[in-house]
C-alpha cells in the first residue's frame, strides 16, 4: 500500500496556492459529461454536491435520511471557527492553524490543517451570502464567541443551531442543483459497497431502504461524506442512524482506516439515565464561555446545588489551568471531569456528572442576555431532564461524540483507492488526536466547498475513464456480495436482538476503549470484542423481510460493521504506546493525568489495511510518517 500524502513543496503559507497552480482543469463544456457520486448529504455532503453540480458535473447524491437536511450536521450547536479577527482580539490565520494542531496534540498532518485555517475566513463570506443567520453586534458586525483551546473569539454562531443553520444553507444550493437538473437526488439509499473497476472507484451498491431492493450507480468518482463512527459506543451524541457502514465497506475494498482509536469524548453531555436510552443529548460546548463548571468539595456532598456555598465548590478547572479554565480542550475537560468523579465528588443519583453553572453569567449580565445567547439549549436541557438550568447548575458528563480516526486521505483529500474522495467527518485528515469545538463545522465546509470540486478536477482530467456498464462483472460482483450479506444476515434466525448486541459491544468500549485505555483493559476488549461477533453471527434475530421496509435488518448490518470496527479500534489503541490528545493511555501519563506523548516512535498515522476475518479481524498497520517543518513539538499546557 502506497500512503503518498501528495503535499505540495514550498512555504507553508504557499502550499495550497502553488497547488492551485499547478491542478489540471477540466473545460466547462467537458464537465456535463461526467458523473460524480456522493455519498451524504451532510455539510460535507452537500457543499459538495452543490459545489460541483455548479461548476457542471453530473452529481448523484444519495441519504439514508428521507431528506437531504436531515443528516447529523444539524446536531452541530456552538458555532464554527474563522480567523476573521472581528474582535479584534490577535487572532490570525496562524494562530488557527497553531491552535489547532495543538489542540490536536500534534497528530495531523501539518499541511493539510494549515490549509484548514485559510480556507475558514471563505466559509464565513459563503455562508452569509446564502443568508445564514449569524449572531451580530450591536453595530451589525458578525458576532464571535470563544470556543475550548483557543484564548481569542473567532467562534461564529446562530444561537445554539448553528450546525442547522449552516445545512440549511447548503441544503439550499444545493436544492437549487436538483431543480435545475444537474443533481438527481436520492432518498432513503444505504450505501452497501464501493465498486472498483481497474483499480478506480467507479460506482456504488446501494439498498432501497423502503423497497429492499439492491441498486447499482455508476459514476468517474465517488465522494464519501457519510459522517464518523462514535455509535460504536451505542451511547452518543451521534443520531441513532450514524453508522460506519458506507466507510467500512470502502475500507473492506482496500481503503486504508486512519487513527480509529481516536474518538472524541465531548465533557458536556447530559449525563446517562437509566438503561432504557438509545443516545445521548449534547450540550453545546459554548456553555462553557458562561458556565463553570464545579464539584463539591466533600465527597458524597448531596446537598442541592445552590445550598453548597462558594468556599465548599472545587472550580477544578479554573484551578487547575489558570490560564485557560473552563476553556481548555475538550479532551483535557472530558478528563477531568472523570477524575473527580473517580475521587468520589460527582453528583446526581450516579455520582457520574459535574455541575455548570450559569448563576454569576447571569448575576452579571443578566437573565435576558444569557437567553439570548443559549435560550434554545436551556430549553432542551429542561425538557430532558425537568430541571430549569436558570435557576440551578446544569449536570453534565462525558460522552462520545465525534471521531477524528476515518478513512486515510492524501492532500486532495483521495483514499489510497484512486477515485474515491473522502469529505468530512468521514476522513481522519485535519484534527489529530483531538478536535477543537466549532472545527468539525469549518472542516466539512471546507472539504466540500472549497478542496473537493478543485481535486477532484485535478483528478478526472488525469486519469483515463473508459465508459462503464453497470453489467460490469465488478458490479455483479459488489451487488452479490451485498446482497449476501444481507441473506447470511437473515439465515442466522437467532433469539437475541441486534439491540443486545449492540448494547453489549457499547459497554465493552466505553469501559475499555473509552476516556481511559490500558494494555490489560485493551486486550480484553479485542478478546470479548471477537467472542460477541462469534456470538452475533450465531444467535442474532432479524425478524421481517429483506423485499421491504426493515428497521431490523438497517440495524444489523450496522452492527455487524462495528463489531468488526470495534475491534479495531481497539487493536489500534493497542500499539499506540502512548498518550495523545483524547487518547489516553493509563501507563503514559503525569502525576495530575496529562497525557505523555512519545513523539520519537509514534509521530505517525497508522493506516490500517484489511486482511480478512477469520474468528480474528486481520489487518496490515502501514505508516505515514507526520513531518513538522513550521512548528515545535512540545507538551502540550493550558495552565
Amino acid at each position: 500500500m502506497n500512503l503518498d500524502s501528495k503535499v505540495p513543496s514550498g512555504p507553508l503559507e504557499e502550499k495550497w496556492s502553488k497547488h492551485l497552480n499547478d491542478i489540471q482543469l477540466v473545460a466547462p463544456n467537458n464537465k456535463r459529461k461526467h458523473d460524480v457520486i456522493v455519498v451524504g448529504t451532510g455539510l460535507a455532503g452537500g457543499s459538495a454536491a452543490a459545489s460541483l453540480a455548479e461548476l457542471g458535473y453530473n452529481v448523484k447524491s444519495f441519504c439514508i435520511q428521507d431528506s437531504a437536511r436531515r443528516a447529523h450536521s444539524i446536531a452541530a450547536q456552538g458555532g464554527i471557527n474563522a480567523a476573521k479577527n472581528y474582535p479584534n482580539d490577535g487572532d490570525t490565520i496562524w494562530r488557527l492553524f497553531y491552535d489547532t494542531i495543538k489542540g490536536g496534540d500534534y497528530r495531523s498532518r501539518e499541511s493539510n490543517t494549515y490549509r484548514l485555517a485559510q480556507i475558514s475566513n471563505e466559509i464565513i463570506d459563503q455562508a452569509v451570502a446564502q443568508g445564514v443567520p449569524f449572531a451580530r453586534e450591536y453595530g451589525g458586525l458578525l458576532a464571535n464567541r470563544s470556543f475550548g483551546g483557543a484564548q481569542v473569539s473567532r467562534t461564529f454562531y446562530a444561537r445554539g443551531q448553528t450546525g442547522q443553520q449552516l445545512l440549511l444553507g447548503a441544503y439550499q444550493a444545493m436544492m437549487r442543483q436538483v431543480h435545475e437538473g444537474r443533481i438527481d437526488l436520492h432518498t432513503r439509499q444505504e450505501m452497501l459497497d464501493v465498486v472498483i473497476v481497474d483499480g478506480k472507484a467507479r460506482g456504488i451498491i446501494t439498498r432501497d431502504l423502503v423497497s429492499g431492493e439492491i441498486k447499482r450507480w455508476m459514476a468517474d468518482a465517488v465522494v464519501l461524506a457519510s459522517g464518523g463512527y462514535g455509535n460504536a459506543f451505542y451511547l452518543s451524541t451521534n443520531a441513532i442512524n450514524s453508522n460506519v457502514t458506507a466507510a467500512w465497506r470502502c475500507h473492506k475494498r482496500g481503503a486504508a482506516f486512519a487513527n480509529p482509536c481516536y474518538v472524541q469524548i465531548h465533557p458536556t453531555c447530559i449525563p446517562v439515565s437509566g438503561d432504557y436510552q438509545s443516545k445521548l443529548t449534547l450540550m453545546s460546548e459554548s456553555l462553557r464561555n458562561d458556565g463553570r463548571v464545579w464539584v463539591p468539595k466533600e465527597k458524597g456532598d448531596d446537598r442541592h446545588p445552590n445550598d453548597i456555598p462558594e468556599d465548599e465548590r472545587y472550580y477544578y478547572l479554573e484551578e487547575k489551568y489558570p490560564a485557560f479554565g473552563n476553556l481548555v480542550p475538550r479532551d483535557v475537560a472530558s478528563r477531568n471531569a472523570k477524575i473527580v468523579c473517580d475521587e468520589g465528588m460527582g453528583v446526581g443519583p450516579t455520582g457520574r456528572a459535574v455541575y455548570l453553572d450559569f448563576n454569576d453569567a447571569i448575576e452579571r449580565e443578566g437573565k435576558q442576555a444569557i437567553a439570548d445567547k443559549y435560550g434554545n439549549l436551556f430549553e432542551m436541557y429542561e425538557n430532558i431532564t425537568d430541571n430549569n438550568p436558570y435557576e440551578e447548575p446544569m449536570r453534565i458528563f462525558p460522552a462520545v461524540h465525534y471521531t477524528m480516526g476515518g478513512l486515510w486521505v492524501d492532500y486532495n483529500l483521495m483514499s489510497n483507492i484512486p477515485g474515491l474522495f473522502v469529505a468530512g467527518e468521514a476522513n481522519f485528515s485535519d484534527h489529530g488526536a483531538n478536535r477543537l469545538g466549532a472545527s468539525a463545522l469549518m472542516q466539512g465546509l471546507s472539504d466540500g466547498y472549497f478542496i473537493i470540486p478543485y481535486t477532484i478536477g485535478n483528478y478526472i482530467a488525469g486519469e483515463e475513464l473508459p465508459d462503464v456498464s453497470k453489467d460490469h462483472d465488478a458490479f455483479d460482483e459488489a451487488a452479490d456480495n451485498a446482497q449476501g450479506h444481507i441473506d447470511k444476515l437473515f439465515e442466522v434466525d437467532g433469539d437475541k436482538s441486534v439491540v443486545e448486541f449492540h448494547r453489549e459491544l457499547g459497554q465493552i468500549m466505553w469501559d475499555k476503549v473509552g476516556i481511559s485505555r490500558s494494555e490489560e483493559g485493551l486486550k480484553e476488549a479485542i478478546k470479548e470484542i471477537q467472542e460477541l461477533r462469534e456470538e452475533f453471527w450465531n444467535n442474532v434475530r432479524v425478524p421481517g423481510e429483506a423485499a421491504n421496509y426493515n428497521k431490523y435488518l438497517e440495524f444489523a448490518g450496522r452492527v455487524a460493521d462495528f463489531l468488526e470496527l470495534g475491534e479495531l479500534m481497539a487493536k489500534d489503541a493497542l500499539h499506540r504506546d502512548e498518550s495523545c490528545g483524547c487518547h489516553l493511555r493509563a501507563e503514559h501519563q503525569s502525576d495530575e493525568g496529562e497525557a505523555l506523548r512519545n513523539d520519537k516512535e509514534y509521530s505517525y498515522v497508522a493506516a490500517w489495511e484489511f486482511q480478512g476475518v477469520n474468528g480474528e479481524l486481520q489487518e496490515e498497520l502501514h505508516k505515514e510518517d507526520l513531518e513538522f517543518d513550521f512548528v515545535e513539538l512540545k507538551q502540550r499546557s493550558y495552565k
